[in-house]
């Protein structure tokens, strides 16, 4: 039955040209491209390059510990292959299927443990023998919620989490955050969160204003929140094409 119902962590693999991926996940990641005109295949790979950049800002504003919460299947350029040698990284997601795919490819790595845990757990996480025995909360940590809190129902208590993460990680820590939006294209929204619908887990777009209160007591690096073409991109000509998912990066400073 596993098999036959559409998994979040696979059918974002297959957008990323991944392999572990089944038929149902498949079907219902095509259906979101084509919902989207395709811009989902775009905003997952340009997520992903955030995501690569973002770790490269904190690591060089020298925070050598990650924790990747709800981080989903193992894939090119991970956390801990960016972020440089002596970089401590621990991934952590809840579904057993990715929990034991991250140890299988992990196994080799060192200074990197991967948990089976809820991230909505913080107090659990965060005393969890492989998350405590790596990381030193005294010391800046880089706290990562990439495409993830979309799928945490309830914004008062999703911004209740975050901040849980914040409280105890030391001043100098980040908040690295990619996060689905409304506004943008609110009927396109609409329609993907009906077939995540049938999904193992649904998704839940936010506005703006609401993914911002996510960065209570953080201090947002330039850009600010942008789209994912937009936060500190390559050289190149400008990239202004929209897209639904909104990011950005912020720093504890007290």
């Amino acid at each position: 039955m596993a098999l036959q119902t559409p998994n979040i962590a696979r059918m974002y693999d297959y957008w990323l040209g991944g392999k572990d991926h089944f038929a149902a996940d498949r079907e219902s990641a095509d259906e979101i491209v084509r919902i989207s005109g395709g811009k989902v295949l775009r905003g997952v790979r340009l997520n992903r390059a955030f995501l690569g950049r973002a770790v490269r800002t904190a690591a060089a504003a020298g925070v050598r510990q990650f924790l990747d919460l709800g981080s989903g299947l193992p894939t090119r350029e991970n956390v801990h292959e960016v972020a440089g040698p002596g970089a401590r990284v621990v991934y952590v997601d809840n579904d057993p299927a990715v929990a034991a795919h991250g140890r299988a490819l992990l196994a080799t790595a060192g200074r990197v443990r991967f948990v089976q845990a809820d991230l909505r757990e913080p107090d659990a996480i965060l005393a969890h023998p492989d998350v405590s025995g790596l990381l030193d909360l005294d010391e800046p940590v880089a706290i990562l919620f990439v495409s993830v809190l979309h799928f945490v129902a309830g914004t008062a208590e999703t911004a209740r989490i975050v901040a849980a993460y914040r409280d105890a990680c030391a001043p100098g820590s980040h908040l690295v955050l990619s996060h689905l939006a409304s506004d943008a294209f609110p009927d396109e929204m609409a329609r993907a969160e009906q077939v995540y619908q049938g999904a193992n887990v649904p998704l839940g777009a936010r506005t703006r204003a609401e993914i911002l209160s996510f960065f209570a007591g953080f201090e947002l690096l330039d850009p600010g929140l942008v789209g994912p073409n937009a936060w500190r991109p390559e050289p190149g000509p400008p990239d202004t094409e929209r897209f639904a998912g909104l990011v950005g990066v912020g720093v504890k400073r007290v």
